[in-house]
């Protein structure tokens, strides 16, 4: 078969061969799902600004009021609501990405079935929004600090590793339960349930440090814990201390998940645009 320079010959194996090839051929599609998507939630409104700085605010003065004013719980040494919110910066990206990017496939159901080109574009695009909230958030942390007079030390230059690690984690998570939505629309209902108890059982509230020596290996099973930890262990610095063993297992588990979400996706891909 023959084609011109301008058109793509869509054959058998095609996608196999030449897979992870068009997906950089095919990154100005990436860009621009992703600028579709942040123009939805920005553009001529004030509540998607609102909405990104409003909820992470108001969570920690929720979460402040509970376990440090009611529940006196620890701060390790510095002030409850800093602590909340560096905790709440990696956790809302996390949830936000993962709920986008597992929806991101029925949402965009009509290009699926009609184009090729490597799905794993639509739910890495989706990643993109929850990052913008991510940078938009950070300005408040800025603020409390400004605030609270508290200033970082060295270890803030560390804290790009850990940014990375939470978006392997929304990643591989997300391209789970992206692929599995696809064939199991119950998931979209189960997803906000997810979300709502990982809050709960991640040290967002809290610190980790409360958790008795003798669980907190097996606490760290939640690979959100090591993430959060590393953040505030960045951040904060000072007396905070970072729990190793747990930490090197939530990487493990980030880096598990990551692998296996994307070989999951790349199994299932091809049989997307016939069931969806």
């Amino acid at each position: 078969m023959s084609t011109n320079q301008a058109t793509l010959v869509i054959e058998a194996g095609r996608a196999e061969r030449h897979y992870w090839r068009d997906l950089w051929r095919y990154r100005e599609l990436f860009f621009f799902l992703a600028w579709r998507d942040i123009l939805v939630r920005y553009k001529q409104t004030v509540i998607g600004i609102v909405w990104a700085l409003g909820r992470p605010l108001i969570t920690m003065l929720v979460f402040t009021l509970v376990f440090s004013k009611l529940a006196k719980l620890p701060s390790e040494g510095v002030p409850y609501p800093i602590l909340v919110f560096v905790a709440l910066l990696p956790w809302q990206f996390f949830s936000s990405a993962f709920s986008g990017a597992g929806d991101s496939l029925i949402s965009n159901a009509g290009m699926i079935s009609k184009v090729y080109f490597p799905r794993l574009v639509i739910p890495a695009s989706a990643l993109i929004v929850s990052f913008v909230d991510f940078l938009i958030s950070g300005v408040i942390l800025v603020g409390l600090m400004v605030w609270y007079g508290f200033a970082p030390n060295m270890r803030m230059f560390t804290l790009p590793l850990y940014i990375f690690v939470v978006i392997a984690a929304a990643m591989g998570a997300g391209l789970w339960i992206a692929a599995l939505n696809v064939k199991y629309r119950d998931f979209r209902i189960i997803v906000p349930f997810i979300v709502q108890f990982g809050l709960y059982v991640s040290p967002v509230g809290f610190s980790s440090s409360i958790v008795p020596e003798q669980w907190r290996l097996l606490y760290s099973l939640n690979p959100m814990v090591g993430v959060i930890d590393g953040f505030r262990w960045a951040i904060l610095g000072g007396d905070t201390q970072l729990y190793w063993p747990g930490f090197l297992l939530s990487l493990a588990l980030v880096m598990f998940i990551l692998v296996t979400g994307i070989l999951y996706f790349r199994k299932t891909e091809k049989t997307f645009a016939d069931v969806i």
